[in-house]
């Protein structure tokens, strides 16, 4: 499994948690760095993008040498990265599935890509995506300003399929009710997947751990809506487990079902 996306130094999203999600899942986890974040509970104090030599080196060093059997991408952050990143998907083997994940803003609110980047995103990056997993403030945004007040994410993931993935999962975390996420495409009825919403505040981090969770399904053999389901299943109980970790909001626990058997 290959994480393309940002550092967290907090360790709660981004490649750590992404790592995490995939050692949960029971699969080997590699990472291609495209920035570095200083970043804790309360927010992001700093954003730095790595030179595109860096992160095309590091994602042939892996592939080249061990090859990947399912790709999540997170945080790009510009413009050039996501024309970058694209260029190397394309590299790879037939039939490697996808998910992207199209971070805009940090859990705290902070800006994690610049305007040029959703340009990029739409006309690059998702044509290559086997599913595309927005929230829906970010759907709104890659649909553009007439979605601003959109709220039906069926109608927001059909927009999105347009740009070329092959599923979309709008996200419903940040609406009214029960988190529920609207998956679309597949040639297939629209699917729902409902949970009840904890009243825990301890999130950092979910949108990196669902991707990477259906990412991980991917690699071992799920179809898409099987992943998604699980995957949902999954960051469901993290962040039930979500704990407090400095003066912020702290991180889902990645380790949820193995918490039992591990010494006390």
């Amino acid at each position: 499994m290959l994480t393309i996306a940002g550092s967290d130094s907090g360790g709660g999203a981004g490649i750590q948690a992404d790592l995490k999600t995939m050692l949960a899942h029971g699969v080997h986890g590699m990472s291609v760095v495209t920035a570095v974040t200083a970043q804790n509970s309360v927010g992001v104090q700093g954003v730095w993008g790595l030179p595109a030599a860096a992160v095309a080196a590091q994602f042939r060093s892996v592939v080249d040498d061990i090859g990947v059997d399912a790709v999540k991408i997170g945080m790009l952050g510009t413009a050039e990265t996501c024309v970058l990143v694209a260029d190397l998907l394309t590299t790879l083997p037939a039939g490697v599935p996808v998910v992207l994940d199209p971070v805009a803003v940090s859990k705290h609110g902070d800006p994690l890509i610049d305007a040029d980047a959703v340009g990029a995103m739409r006309e690059r990056l998702f044509p290559l995506a086997t599913i595309a997993t927005p929230n829906l403030d970010e759907a709104r945004t890659l649909v553009g300003p007439e979605a601003a007040d959109e709220a039906d994410q069926a109608r927001l993931g059909h927009v999105l399929l347009g740009l070329g993935a092959r599923w979309v999962l709008v996200k419903g975390g940040h609406a009214e009710g029960d988190p529920t996420d609207v998956l679309v495409g597949g040639g297939v009825p629209d699917q729902a997947f409902t949970a009840a919403r904890d009243d825990n505040t301890h999130t950092h981090g979910t949108g990196c751990t669902l991707a990477s969770a259906i990412a991980s399904r991917l690699a071992l053999g799920d179809d898409v809506p099987a992943a998604v389901r699980a995957a949902k299943a999954y960051v469901t109980g993290a962040i039930a487990g979500g704990f407090a970790l400095g003066a912020g909001i702290g991180p889902t626990d990645h380790l949820w079902e193995l918490r039992p058997a591990l010494p006390m």
